[in-house]
């Protein structure tokens, strides 16, 4: 059974900083691309950053420079870390584990909600 669960969310100022954590279980690292992904009121779903079973981390133009992509492979867990909070970076931030063998797996957590805001 694999259950994914991102933590970490809440109210920050423009300028703040946040770290975004997911657990994931049930599951190794070796298998599996990671994806942040955000979703703000009448928005499309975007996604903010990745990293693939090749140890590429990639993030989309937005976010590059003030969002840091981690993974502890050890307590397979994910991170984010969003420094120089936006307004426009509020949204609800959700973890996705992808195998990149069997594409059939593909987990999401419950997603976790970040509102930037003076």
């Amino acid at each position: 059974q694999v259950q994914v669960v991102e933590s970490g969310g809440g109210d920050v100022p423009p300028g703040g900083s946040l770290r975004l954590s997911c657990e994931a279980s049930g599951i190794s690292f070796r298998y599996y691309n990671l994806y942040w992904y955000r979703q703000a009121p009448g928005k499309e779903r975007e996604l903010v950053a990745s990293f693939k079973v090749d140890d590429t981390i990639t993030y989309s133009d937005s976010v590059k420079g003030r969002f840091t992509l981690s993974r502890d492979n050890a307590t397979t867990t994910v991170y984010l870390k969003m420094s120089s909070l936006k307004p426009e970076d509020t949204a609800v931030y959700y973890c996705n584990v992808d195998n990149e063998y069997l594409h059939s797996r593909s987990y999401w957590g419950q997603g976790t909600q970040v509102t930037v805001s003076s």
